[in-house]
């Protein structure tokens, strides 16, 4: 048995001062630079949160802390909103098996662990809202799933959704290219093929939704429930967003064909050679998530992967996210793609605004999450120092009022410091108090 430590007993006092119930009293954070997102930096700001929402924000001139308010000085520190990632894979999650290529019934949600020390790391990373999906092996690998960071030890408790048996709870994972190409029936053997099938399933769930709006109501009159063609026909009527994996020039335009001809609303992920179709890309009106790695050129497809992808998307006038795919990226390194995009010629603006408001965006979660605004989540983190510099580090990470990940506990610093893999057998998930 593991006995805590003095400093670790100061730190958990500390932690739980911090994290109290969201409801209890306004807590202000002053004397950081804020960087909401939505304007300009503010220094010497104030941040100001109460009952899991941020009530007042801007600098100590402008705004007045409640009397009531717990106040914390966060002097020299940065606080900007939690970090979005539009592509995760933390969680153990799973999706469609290898008996056909195309699965539009199969719920991650079913299939994630929050238990799983990945999710600490993400937390770690100021990760504070996150869609996980599964992989990339399939045209069609399942629906994706939408999650606050919360602490919680059911994926009940992290669930953006209110009723995950009558609400959309996610976006829809497909991919093309060649990790979706197999020589084994039944997966398509080339891409024509692939572009073919995926094609016929929508047509299938479009002849689905006629059949219903025929039926008008008449139970006698209604077609037999299709799970698959349920989840079809939110995304043909723009309630499910396709989260789309494609990397090749050809693949990405191929996307946006099935876009055209179908009406759906997608992100485009990873586009490799995304550079190579700015202007079709903008004109399409189609968003972009994209990765920054460091040793690209791992597939054929990737090869021509290049670090001012997001600077060429953002001149052309393409919204741009980061994303983590972790582990492809830690998400405890997230921070990092940021200052890698400013590196290769974007904005500094549009970079941070990539790893939290665009993101956002690309999950139809604007209104809630991604800024530092009166009447949004209060999702935020609490850095040392510069986001973009490689010395600063995520001191604290809060979900909707409550701080779920803090580096002065030696148990977070184990899952922000620690190595690859870090905790993975789940024995030390680190709970900080139970869910909202």
């Amino acid at each position: 048995m593991r006995y805590p430590t003095l400093a670790r007993l100061a730190a958990m006092a500390f932690a739980l001062s911090l994290s109290a119930p969201a409801s209890a009293q306004p807590t202000a954070f002053r004397g950081a630079e804020i960087i909401p997102i939505s304007g300009p930096a503010i220094a010497n700001g104030v941040l100001v949160i109460d009952d899991g929402r941020i009530v007042a924000v801007g600098s100590e001139s402008d705004v007045s802390i409640p009397g009531d308010a717990q106040t914390i000085d966060v002097s020299g520190k940065v606080i900007m909103p939690g970090l979005v990632d539009t592509h995760s894979h933390v969680g153990r999650v799973e999706g469609g098996d290898r008996s056909a290529p195309l699965h539009p019934g199969v719920r991650t949600l079913d299939a994630i662990d929050v238990r799983h020390s990945s999710v600490n790391r993400a937390r770690a990373g100021g990760i504070t809202t996150a869609n996980i999906m599964s992989g990339s092996g399939h045209l069609l690998s399942g629906q994706t799933t939408y999650v606050k960071l919360r602490d919680g030890g059911t994926l009940e408790e992290l669930l953006i959704c209110e009723n995950p048996l009558t609400d959309v709870c996610g976006g829809m994972k497909m991919a093309n290219g060649t990790n979706s190409i197999s020589s084994n029936a039944p997966f398509p053997g080339t891409r024509a093929k692939s572009a073919a099938l995926v094609r016929q399933l929508f047509l299938d769930a479009q002849a689905y939704r006629q059949e219903i709006a025929d039926a008008d109501d008449d139970e006698n009159e209604m077609p037999d429930r299709d799970l698959a063609k349920e989840a079809l026909v939110e995304v043909l009527e723009g309630r499910r967003i396709v989260q789309f994996h494609t990397h090749r020039h050809d693949d990405i335009l191929t996307v946006l064909r099935l876009k055209d001809e179908f009406g759906f609303r997608v992100v485009l992920h990873h586009v490799s050679e995304g550079w190579k179709v700015a202007d079709e890309i903008a004109a399409a009106g189609v968003p972009c998530s994209i990765i920054v790695i460091d040793s690209p050129g791992g597939k054929e497809e990737a090869v021509d992967l290049r670090y001012d992808t997001g600077a060429v998307l953002e001149h052309a006038g393409v919204d741009v996210a980061y994303h983590t795919d972790d582990y492809i990226t830690d998400s405890r390194l997230f921070l990092r793609s940021a200052a890698f995009g400013v590196r290769a010629g974007m904005s500094r603006e549009k970079a941070l605004e990539a790893v939290t408001l665009a993101g956002a965006r690309m999950l139809g979660l604007q209104d809630r999450v991604g800024s530092l605004e009166v009447g949004k989540d209060a999702d935020f983190v609490i850095l040392s120092g510069d986001p973009l510099s490689i010395y600063t580090k995520v001191d604290q990470t809060w979900v909707e009022g409550r701080m779920v990940f803090d580096l002065s506990d030696p148990e977070d610093a184990a899952f922000a410091n620690g190595g690859y893999g870090v905790y993975d057998d789940g024995a030390l998930y680190h709970d900080h108090g139970g869910p909202n």
